[in-house]
């Protein structure tokens, strides 16, 4: 079994051509991007917490929340970018050894159980958002919303992904039709 993820380059022109797909794929390259950053920014945090404790001889105590946060973040943000992407967590063997007409229904399928998963995890983000603004994060001082707002990005962009996705195959399959 391989894996094959898929990325702005590695897709056909003819199938993913247009403006839309264009921002999408933007707004999927900048979800990595910034997940990315982040995550340099956890390893120089956790760098300063070795300085710090073995060094200075003077532990921060704010690592430790920073980055649960940052975890937070890019954990997110990767998996609406993995939506994009398609290389979410699938088993395609299964739905490979279908009938064409079966693959296709179990791809919307799919695709709809993702898109409501990603609508489930904003709305529910978004009550923690609304319900946590006055705690603080212990050691940073942040509104606990910062840690539940990246379910709240990560729902919505894995709604735009997925949703995309099923009218996307709507429509080329109309278009073969006629």
């Amino acid at each position: 079994m391989s894996i094959e993820i898929e990325t702005p380059s590695s897709r056909k022109s003819t199938t993913r051509e247009g403006s839309v797909d264009r921002v999408l794929d933007g707004m999927a390259e900048l979800c990595v991007l910034l997940a990315g950053i982040m995550l340099v920014i956890l390893i120089a945090t956790f760098g300063w917490l070795v300085f710090g404790r073995y060094v200075l001889n003077n532990t921060p105590t704010w690592v430790e929340q920073t980055s649960l946060v940052l975890v937070v973040y890019i954990t997110c943000l990767g998996a609406a970018a993995g939506v994009r992407y398609h290389s979410h967590l699938n088993i395609d063997f299964v739905r490979e050894s279908f009938p064409p007409f079966l693959r296709g229904l179990m791809r919307h399928i799919s695709d709809l159980f993702i898109l409501v998963f990603g609508g489930f995890m904003a709305a529910q983000g978004w009550k923690l958002v609304m319900t946590n603004m006055e705690r603080a994060i212990p050691m940073i001082g942040l509104s606990e919303s910062w840690r539940a707002a990246p379910l709240v990005i990560c729902g919505a962009l894995i709604m735009l992904f997925a949703g995309t996705d099923i009218v996307q195959r709507l429509l080329s399959r109309s278009a073969e039709r006629a």
